[in-house]
């Protein structure tokens, strides 16, 4: 059994849409137990509710020294001028324990993100998650141009080969469309499929070595 991660900030919305639509895609691979959860909220409170902020979401918050639970993270921010969102990078932050046991070495690792505009940063945000999960040797998964929706040319929409985003608009007001949702589910039945191919392969490893030691 397979057990994976979706983990993200959220100020709007967007990225849970997002959350959600990849966690979905998760769970439709077999034997995959897919857990949603966020990072705390750094805002005062009357800060954010001042911005309109969705501070009322259901997925429970995250603690740091968790994570090497996990055979595979998948993390979702908004982009905050080409970089991921404070609370997401002050909660990776916080996960110098884990770095130091090599808690997360060789595990699956993959990025979601939400901009404002088009041309918002979506694909240096991703990296920026990127270069973190590559710091702890995970293994880096993306979204491979294998669905016709990486293609679309009709109408504006995010979805990178980095992974799946969305576009926001500058008053927060369009929500994940048909074709974003579709590329976030993708990816999280990627994401799903190749940990337990992996869980697989160590498997066999382990029973190979086991009957010839």
């Amino acid at each position: 059994m397979s057990k994976i991660l979706i983990l993200y900030y959220s100020s709007y919305g967007h990225v849970e849409a997002m959350a959600e639509a990849i966690a979905e895609g998760a769970r439709s691979v077999a034997n995959s137990t897919v857990s949603i959860k966020r990072v705390p909220e750094l805002v005062p409170r009357s800060v954010a509710d001042a911005a309109k902020m969705k501070v009322l979401q259901s997925a429970d918050i995250a603690s740091p020294d968790e994570l090497d639970q996990y055979d595979a993270i998948v993390i979702g921010s908004p982009t905050r001028y080409g970089n991921m969102a404070a609370q997401m990078r002050n909660f990776l932050d916080q996960t110098g324990a884990t770095w130091l046991r090599r808690g997360l070495v060789g595990k699956i690792g993959s990025a979601f993100v939400c901009t404002s505009t088009q041309h918002g940063g979506q694909e240096t945000t991703l990296q920026s998650i990127h270069t973190t999960l590559l710091h702890h040797g995970m293994v880096i998964v993306g979204v491979p141009y294998a669905i016709p929706e990486m293609f679309t040319m009709s109408e504006i929409a995010g979805g990178t080969p980095y992974g799946a985003t969305t576009i926001a608009g500058p008053d927060n007001s369009r929500l994940p469309s048909a074709v974003e949702l579709t590329i976030a589910r993708f990816q999280g039945a990627h994401v799903a499929t190749i940990t337990a191919r992996l869980a697989e392969s160590e498997s066999a490893s382990a029973a190979y070595h086991g009957e010839t030691a």
